[in-house]
């Protein structure tokens, strides 16, 4: 792995752990030991961060982890309806057959662990989440899609969205996963945008509360 590469990751799995929490300062010097790499790949992989959303350059204190307000949690989830609604339309006339097994796949196992939640269920539904809307853009097939949502998934995972669902929050997500699988397996792109639109909402309604 390229140092920059090493240095990015390190820094971005740690916000997402929360290892590195909202409005902390990101020193150069913490992330060039933690990742074992110099200094220089560090500024790149800050200024590549700054770019996603995930930190701030603030004055006098360098990279800063960004804190999410209602109001840029609010802006997040209306792009990502939007966005994922448009990317589900194109999927349901691109996807292959191969792509469509896949996402039945993720849906499937995400839907057993919101019914059974076992030790690690919500972690382990979290992956899948996120592998299940990763291969669903990439089923769209548009790159411009891809590089536009990159940013705004980023941000959901941060906002660890799933650790303040209920349990039928749980259960309705995954549903909808099924449920958009369905739609792609009949082609049907209203059906596919209409299912999406609703299951970004109600993941923004379920932060809200």
């Amino acid at each position: 792995m390229r140092a920059v590469d090493q240095a990015y990751h390190t820094v971005r799995d740690g916000i997402i752990s929360g290892r590195y929490p909202p409005s902390s300062r990101v020193t150069e010097q913490d992330i060039a030991e933690a990742a074992g790499v110099s200094r220089t790949p560090v500024r790149e992989a800050l200024r590549r961060l700054h770019g996603e959303g995930l930190v701030e350059f603030q004055p006098n204190h360098g990279a800063v982890v960004t804190d999410w307000t209602d109001v840029d949690t609010d802006e997040v989830f209306e792009l990502r309806a939007m966005l994922e609604a448009h990317g589900a339309a194109r999927a349901a006339k691109r996807a292959t057959p191969a792509q469509i097994l896949e996402l039945r796949r993720l849906a499937e196992e995400q839907h057993h662990h919101s019914l059974l939640r076992g030790e690690g269920h919500i972690e382990r539904i979290g992956e899948l989440n996120s592998r299940f809307h990763r291969r669903l853009q990439e089923a769209a097939g548009s790159p411009r899609l891809s590089r536009a949502l990159s940013a705004l998934l980023e941000a959901s995972l941060i906002m660890k969205t799933f650790l303040k669902y209920r349990p039928e929050d749980l259960e309705r997500s995954a549903v909808h996963h099924l449920e958009i699988v369905l739609a792609l397996e009949a082609r049907d792109s209203d059906w596919a945008t209409s299912v999406m639109r609703s299951h970004i909402l109600a993941a923004r309604g379920a932060l809200r509360r």
